[in-house]
């Protein structure tokens, strides 16, 4: 019953979207803000994510929500606009990063370090904390540090994945790599996660991840 209703209210998300696409590019400008409003918040994060500074994130999101109204035409309706438009955000942040050689831009073939030890065994213990625990400031910031910890190409597919709750192939089109690809990165940056915050979080009942992707992840950080 759950699923179904949930079905029903993306189905009439969907129509509703494209009556405002359509009415938008009848010449209604106007319309796009209540077309976009909904992602906001989300597209937000997901540019903070990587650029690690407000006032770029906000620019980022900015030109990024100028640059979709200009291709709204090109859209096309088998793809989800919340994927469209982060994969325009994720690109304007990327081009940022970029441009200002804030990091090395790392190529999206790149393959997971070897070398590096990772204790994937354990990784249950620091994804079972207490939600009441996560709703300690520290505790979220914590967090929101070790997000920020990630390199880029690791951080935007746990963004994507865990924080915004798409899906593997919503987030290998937003990020334009394979989906096996997201897989092997969600896997690494979840290590990474483990590696920096199991030492300083207790276990329990719940969890990160848990947390994170029933709804939450963008409107606490």
């Amino acid at each position: 019953m759950r699923e179904a209703s949930r079905g029903t209210a993306a189905e009439e998300s969907a129509c509703r979207e494209a009556e405002l696409i359509a009415r938008v590019l009848a010449g209604e400008r106007e319309l796009f803000h209540e077309l976009i409003r909904p992602y906001e918040k989300s597209l937000y994060f997901a540019a903070l994510s990587l650029l690690r500074n407000a006032e770029d994130a906000e620019d980022a999101v900015q030109e990024a929500v100028l640059k979709a109204y200009k291709a709204l035409s090109k859209f096309r309706s088998e793809s989800k606009l919340s994927t469209w438009l982060a994969s325009i955000v994720l690109n304007e942040a990327r081009g940022r990063l970029r441009h200002d050689r804030i990091v090395a831009f790392q190529s999206i073939d790149e393959a997971p370090d070897p070398e590096e030890e990772f204790t994937p065994a354990v990784i249950a213990d620091w994804r079972e904390v207490p939600l009441d625990t996560l709703e300690r400031k520290e505790i979220r910031e914590l967090i929101q540090d070790a997000i920020r910890s990630l390199p880029e190409m690791y951080r935007e597919v746990f963004v994507m994945r865990d924080v915004q709750d798409l899906s593997i192939a919503e987030t290998a089109a937003a990020t334009g790599i394979t989906e096996g690809l997201v897989k092997v990165r969600l896997l690494r940056a979840r290590l990474m996660m483990q590696k920096c915050l199991a030492p300083r979080l207790q276990t329990g009942r719940g969890g990160v991840f848990g947390f994170l992707r029933k709804g939450a992840g963008a409107s606490w950080f």
